[in-house]
């Protein structure tokens, strides 16, 4: 079993610096994860969590790059807002519609643009190239954490925000059979339903609750986040003894009402902890170029999370 690293350096003014942009960002355990990640790799570098307000994203990113950052990852509710704000964006960007992961790069001698974090010194313009990297983490998520094949399943989806959007689109090319999206503001998921029907008409997608059972619910909404937050499933119009699992994308509180009532119901059920995992290991190889010490940034995150190895 990995033991969850400590920094052997103290932080100095050679130190290089990540971080998370989101509203709210206490809650985040991604600062736990990534910097025993860092220490690991042996990398005089730290990855902080900062609040950051819709209107300042813009201007926080700017500053970010002007400040030297090494790369950023965005949470809640920043994933859909700074498709707008890059420089440049990478195919998993386009393809599923939102930026979770920022990369700056500058030009090497030869010209090319490579990552500022895998240069020895960063001369001339700096660039914001944006990722995503939550797509494919909830498709393995799904996989390793609940056993279940998002192939040719059928998926209720809860949501139509960054995370959630880029999960339906995501399925949706994975070939899911049917997906029914729910979202307090019907009019993007109506949206979202049909881009889905042109860029993957063999998709039978809806908006809606279904009248059938399904394997899948998957909570892309931040409703769990708080103390005082309900489920975002209205059991009087989908009940979950229809479901075979649950899977919420909110990592903590590790056990959601949603989860709980899903438990009750038989379902098997996973929390965000390995779509987080999965998509922060991503972003730090990006930002490295190197491979990503994956067992000791679960260690972090269960120790984070459960009090506990996960």
């Amino acid at each position: 079993m990995p033991v969850t690293p400590e920094f052997s350096k103290p932080l100095s003014a050679a130190t290089r610096l990540c971080a998370v942009f989101g509203a709210p960002i206490r809650h985040s355990a991604s600062p736990a994860m990534h910097n025993a990640a860092l220490a690991t790799l042996g990398l005089d570098w730290r990855y902080v969590g900062c609040e950051v307000a819709p209107e300042h994203l813009s201007a926080a990113i700017d500053g970010a790059r002007h400040m030297g950052f090494v790369g950023l990852n965005l949470t809640v509710p920043h994933k859909l807002l700074a498709l707008e704000l890059m420089d440049e964006l990478d195919v998993s960007a386009r393809s599923w519609g939102a930026v979770n992961t920022v990369v700056f790069e500058a030009q090497d001698a030869e010209g090319e643009w490579r990552p500022v974090g895998q240069l020895a010194e960063v001369r001339g313009p700096v660039r914001s190239k944006g990722y995503n990297t939550d797509a494919d983490a909830i498709i393995r998520a799904l996989r390793e954490d609940l056993g279940t094949e998002p192939r040719s399943a059928r998926v209720l989806l809860l949501g139509a925000g960054g995370a959630a959007r880029a999960a339906a689109l995501r399925l949706a090319d994975e070939g899911v059979q049917e997906l029914w999206l729910v979202n307090r503001t019907e009019a993007k998921a109506v949206e979202l339903a049909e881009e889905i029907r042109e860029r993957f008409p063999v998709v039978d997608v809806a908006v809606g609750y279904p009248e059938t059972p399904v394997e899948i619910v998957l909570n892309g909404t931040s409703l769990g986040l708080k103390r005082d937050d309900g489920s975002p499933l209205d059991e009087s119009k989908f009940s979950l003894s229809q479901a075979d699992s649950v899977y919420d994308m909110i990592y903590r509180p590790a056990e959601t009402p949603l989860l709980r009532a899903a438990k009750a119901a038989g379902c098997r059920t996973a929390n965000g902890l390995g779509m987080l995992l999965y998509q922060g290991a991503t972003a730090l190889e990006l930002w490295t170029g190197r491979p990503a010490p994956t067992e000791v940034m679960r260690e972090a995150l269960g120790r984070e999370i459960y009090g506990r190895p996960a």
